[in-house]
């Protein structure tokens, strides 16, 4: 089912960067709402979805045609201090809808062109990022594209997150964005249950570093978020307890870590900062 989408037309962009982002000076969003509508997301639990009336995944709002803003605020904040982004806090850039709309798209090349930006992260877990590898050149050292892979294994993908793109897709974009000299990094975040193989699947792309993350320490409640999405009796009617615990983290570290090497494994907040 495509979810309902509707153009707003809003009359700012840029948001003070506060709590686990607090490293950036703002946050943007260009879309409110995600398609791909992941069972454990923590935006299902804040006050834009709760009271939406619609269920999460069914509605999207398209920031239409607003690029003009954000070059016009970049400029205004550059005058305060350089500007650095973490793109998106609470929707995925790339979800479905930026296909047609090319929102993203105009927003990161504002970002090209402007003096004020210092840095900006994109965080997605979808291959359309790989469209805009001309534009992620154009910033060059500016910015690092964040590809969540929380597991390697694409039943887990289909139980967790039915609707986002598959594994493989993921993989391939990250080795693609490597291999035109775009900053990368791989956001295991959640870590979902995955096989031993994970590691190496993820040093095979060519991934500069990677982002490691659970319920526990990246839900911005220290959990609490989560368990009242309902994540822990998923796990349980699974057989999946063992991987719902703060241990499952440090096992997967420890094999990033020998792949990788420790200054390239990030934890939790340390992973998303500039």
């Amino acid at each position: 089912m495509k979810p309902e989408l509707t153009h707003t037309s809003p009359k700012r962009l840029l948001n003070p960067a506060s709590g686990f982002l607090a490293g950036y000076t703002h946050t943007l969003n260009p879309y409110v709402g995600c398609a791909f509508a992941c069972s454990y997301c923590y935006v299902r639990e804040m006050p834009v979805a709760k009271f939406r009336g619609v269920p999460w995944g069914q509605w999207v709002d398209v920031k239409a045609d607003s690029a003009a803003l954000l070059r016009r605020e970049l400029d205004r904040a550059g005058r305060k201090a350089p500007v650095t982004i973490f793109l998106s806090s609470s929707t995925d850039p790339y979800q479905p809808a930026e296909y047609k709309a090319r929102l993203t798209r105009s927003w990161l090349e504002a970002m090209a062109d402007s003096e004020a930006l210092q840095f900006v992260m994109v965080q997605t877990r979808s291959p359309l990022v790989t469209r805009d590898l001309d534009v992620l050149q154009r910033l060059g050292s500016r910015v690092r594209v964040s590809m969540t892979v929380e597991t390697d294994l694409d039943a887990m993908r289909k139980l967790f997150t039915p609707a986002a793109p598959p594994i493989a897709a993921r993989l391939q974009a990250l080795q693609r964005l490597a291999e035109a000299g775009i900053p990368t990094q791989a956001a295991v975040s959640p870590l979902l249950p995955c096989s031993g193989e994970l590691a190496s699947r993820l040093a095979d792309t060519g991934v500069q570093r990677v982002a490691l993350d659970d319920y526990f320490r990246g839900d911005g409640s220290l959990g609490r978020r989560t368990e009242r999405l309902g994540i822990r009796e998923l796990y349980a009617r699974h057989g999946l307890e063992a991987w719902y615990d703060r241990a499952a983290l440090e096992r997967v570290r420890e094999e990033l870590e020998r792949r990788f090497g420790a200054e390239r494994v990030r934890v939790s907040q340390d992973g998303f900062l500039p």
